[in-house]
C-alpha cells in the first residue's frame, strides 16, 4: 500500500462497482474514497438511486477519462410496469394516472422500433438535467414545474426479452449518451395508450466496463482490509478503448509532457484516423497524454503523470 498523503493515496485506476438499490451515485464515490483513502475519485455516468449495476469509479488520474466514459455506450436490463404513470418515471415517484389497458405482445413489439434508433426524447421531470443552473429533480422536488426540451438520442437496441404477467415487461436497452430507460419507458407506456413506469433497472456495462470486472462495496472493503486492492484496478487506459494510439520515444513523451506538440506520421497511429481526431499517446505501455492531430502535428490536450506497471505510486 502506498503511504497516505494529506489528501489520501494517490491511486490511479478504474473501479467498476456493482451498486446496490437505494443509494446515489454520490454517495458511491464517496463510500469509494472512505474505504480505499484515494486522494481522488469521480463516477463515469450518473446511476439512479433505484438502479443497480454498473457504476465505474475513476481513481487520481484515471479521472481525466472521465467524459469518454460518459460518452460511451450503455446497456440496461429493466422491468416495466403498465398501467400506471408515476410523476418521476419509476417505482419510487406518486402515481399521476392509471388505465386498465394492457396490449397484447405483438402490438408491444409493433411499438418498439419507433422508440430505437436516432429518436427525439423528453428527458423525465426528475432528472439531473440543468435548468437555470439548477438540476431539474431539485426543481421538481421543491414543486417547481419543470420543461425539459426533447433532445436527440441514440437507442442502438430495445427488446422485449420476457413478460411474466399481463401488467409487466422485462426488457434490454442499448444506448449512447443521454438516453434515459426511465423515458422509453414512459413514451412505450403513452405511445400504447396504457401509461407505464420503470420499477427495476440495472445496468449491464458502461463502455468496456462490465459486471465480469464488477465488485460490491462490500467485496471492496475486505479486498482493501487484505491489501488486495490492485487485484480490482482496472488500467486507466481502458476507458479509452476504440480511441486511435500512438506510441512515442521518450523524447516525444517529454515535449509532451512539457505541453510541447510534436509531428507524427499518420501511418504510426494505430485506429481509425481522421483530421482533428483525439488520439492517446502511449510509451512504454504507459498512458503519457491525449492529443489532438492538426496536420502533421500532434497537439497535447490533457497530459497524464503514470508509470507503465505502477496504479499505486
Amino acid at each position: 500500500m502506498a503511504r497516505r498523503g494529506r489528501r489520501g493515496h494517490p491511486i490511479h485506476g478504474w473501479l467498476v462497482i456493482d451498486k446496490d438499490a437505494g443509494m446515489t451515485s454520490t454517495q458511491v464515490v464517496g463510500a469509494v474514497k472512505s474505504i480505499t483513502r484515494a486522494e481522488k475519485a469521480g463516477h463515469g455516468g450518473t446511476l439512479d438511486p433505484l438502479a443497480t449495476g454498473i457504476l465505474p469509479i475513476a481513481l487520481g488520474e484515471a479521472t481525466k477519462t472521465v467524459p469518454y466514459v460518459m460518452d460511451s455506450r450503455k446497456r440496461y436490463r429493466f422491468t416495466v410496469r403498465l398501467g400506471e404513470a408515476r410523476d418521476t418515471d419509476d417505482a419510487e415517484g406518486a402515481v399521476t394516472a392509471t388505465s386498465p389497458l394492457r396490449p397484447e405482445t405483438d402490438a408491444i413489439l409493433a411499438a418498439l422500433p419507433a422508440l430505437t434508433g436516432r429518436i427525439s426524447q423528453r428527458p423525465p421531470t426528475y432528472a439531473a438535467v440543468k435548468v437555470q443552473g439548477e438540476r431539474a429533480y431539485d426543481l421538481a422536488r421543491r414543486g417547481e414545474a419543470v420543461e425539459l426540451e426533447p433532445r436527440e438520442v441514440v437507442v442502438e437496441e430495445l427488446r422485449l426479452i420476457g413478460r411474466p404477467d399481463a401488467d409487466h415487461l422485462e426488457m434490454e436497452m442499448s444506448c449512447g449518451k443521454g438516453a434515459y430507460v426511465r423515458a422509453v419507458a414512459r413514451d412505450l407506456g403513452e405511445r400504447l395508450g396504457c401509461l407505464a413506469h420503470v420499477t427495476q433497472l440495472r445496468r449491464l456495462s458502461v463502455g468496456p466496463f462490465g459486471l465480469d470486472q464488477a465488485v460490491t462495496l462490500a467485496t471492496l472493503e475486505r479486498l482493501v482490509a487484505d491489501g488486495s486492492l490492485p487485484q480490482v484496478l482496472v488500467p486507466v487506459a481502458t476507458a479509452l478503448a476504440g480511441i486511435p494510439a500512438l506510441a512515442v520515444t521518450e523524447p516525444q513523451a517529454c515535449r509532451l509532457r512539457a505541453g510541447q506538440a510534436i509531428v507524427v506520421s499518420p501511418q504510426l497511429v494505430t485506429g481509425e484516423l481522421v483530421e482533428g481526431a483525439t488520439i492517446q499517446v502511449l510509451r512504454a505501455g504507459a498512458l503519457v497524454a491525449l492529443g489532438r492531430l492538426e496536420g502533421p502535428a500532434l497537439v497535447p490536450v490533457r497530459i497524464f503523470n503514470l508509470t507503465a506497471d505502477a496504479a499505486m505510486e
